[in-house]
């Protein structure tokens, strides 16, 4: 998303530039009479309503003067006026936290029926410090968390790691959570996935599907997002985008694929780029999920030789079904190969080594083991006294470049 901006924060870790990432945008509108029952909080416990904030059509706050003049009834009023009901509002970037998210900010957004966000940016630089102002966040209120990890964080397990186990302690392990980062897996194989999405991470996954941006369609960025997203095993609710006036009829249109994909409704990047026409459409009535559409539900097929974070989740798998001398390094070799044929006697399943469809199906069923990647960052007092070795920082497929950054193409701050 878009970072390295230092006009509203409280306090300063350092300047950067934008990482020209508009990511973002936001959900469906809240009914009146159930926006009660969403208020944020890490102290609140689960949702107890049968939607959550992520479960309305939203959109993207990235500096809240810059959208609607930043008048809080404003914004209230161009939300209704637009059917959405959730707003996702930058409150953080790294270790410093922005001063536009504030506890009056979102008890006005409560009164006027919205759901409240915060999203932060982070870089895994000092990712203690990100946790411990993503959860500030949460304590002023928040209906959700978003995190918006990019390229900063490619490579980096342990800080992932570290991150997300501090900000849960912070927040809670039922506090709403969503990842919002690079939504073509596979041009990622570094990006720690497995952690921001595995087990403790983030319940929900906002692909920024930036499909004018990427240089795609619609359909396009659909179907290469949910074939590799979908083994995560997190609901996914599309981001996409309002910005370079990508037209009426394209949003009308990433409405319509978001339905035939599941029915999550999509968030938009952002409400300062939104224009009057976007607006409108954003309102409109659609048609429904896209006429004699089949969505694609096939997922990765993976092999020897396959390297990267999608290997590193199954190995995850593969360990939680019981091959616990399987190493997690993120490479396809012979002993996975082998923990794949074991796996698939064991389900019953044609035992050729190559984890497909079908054997996705019977791995995500498995509770995926949690690497503790972490591990190795100890004193090296504390780790002379410890038995056995320490624990590696990343997997060995950590250290594999991006094949792109389809994301480049985004506006600056």
């Amino acid at each position: 998303m878009l970072k390295a901006d230092v006009r509203p924060t409280a306090t300063t870790a350092r300047p950067r530039r934008s990482m020209l990432s508009a990511i973002l945008v936001a959900l469906a509108l809240l009914p009146a009479g159930a926006a009660q029952a969403i208020t944020g909080g890490a102290g609140n416990g689960p949702q107890t309503t049968l939607d959550s904030a992520f479960d309305r059509q939203g959109m993207w706050i990235w500096y809240v003067d810059s959208s609607s003049g930043g008048s809080p009834a404003s914004i209230i009023a161009q939300a209704r006026r637009s059917d959405v009901g959730t707003v996702y509002i930058k409150a953080a970037d790294g270790g410093s936290s922005w001063s536009q998210f504030t506890t009056a900010l979102v008890n006005r957004l409560h009164r006027g029926g919205l759901a409240a966000c915060a999203w932060q940016y982070v870089y895994g630089d000092h990712p203690l410090a990100e946790a411990k102002v993503g959860a500030a966040a949460v304590a002023k209120g928040a209906d959700c968390l978003v995190i918006d990890a990019e390229s900063e964080y490619e490579g980096k397990y342990a800080a992932a790691d570290r991150y997300i186990r501090a900000l849960r302690a912070r927040i809670g392990a039922a506090f709403p959570l969503a990842l919002a980062g690079f939504p073509y897996v596979d041009y990622h194989p570094g990006y720690p996935y497995s952690v921001f999405l595995g087990p403790g991470g983030a319940q929900y996954n906002q692909p920024q599907m930036y499909w004018k941006a990427i240089g795609t369609s619609v359909r396009g960025v659909y179907e290469h997002t949910y074939l590799f997203n979908r083994v995560w095993d997190r609901p996914i609710y599309p981001i996409g985008q309002t910005y370079e006036n990508p037209g009426r009829r394209q949003i009308k249109r990433f409405r319509r694929f978001a339905i035939s994909y599941g029915g999550q409704p999509p968030s938009w990047w952002s409400w300062q780029e939104t224009n009057t026409v976007e607006w409108n459409a954003l309102g409109s009535t659609t048609a429904g999920a896209i006429t004699g559409y089949r969505p694609i539900t096939a997922q990765p097929l993976l092999k020897r030789g396959s390297r990267g974070d999608l290997v590193v989740w199954a190995q995850m798998h593969l360990v939680g079904s019981g091959e616990r001398q399987l190493p997690v390094t993120g490479i396809f070799g012979l002993k996975t190969y082998r923990a794949v044929r074991s796996f698939q006697t064991g389900a019953g399943l044609r035992a050729d080594g190559v984890i497909g469809s079908a054997t996705w199906r019977r791995l995500l069923r498995v509770a995926p083991y949690r690497p503790h990647w972490a591990g190795s960052a100890r004193p090296a007092a504390r780790a002379a006294r410890s038995v056995g070795p320490a624990r590696p920082r990343a997997p060995l497929s950590a250290t594999l470049p991006a094949k792109a950054d389809e994301l480049a193409a985004k506006p600056g701050p």
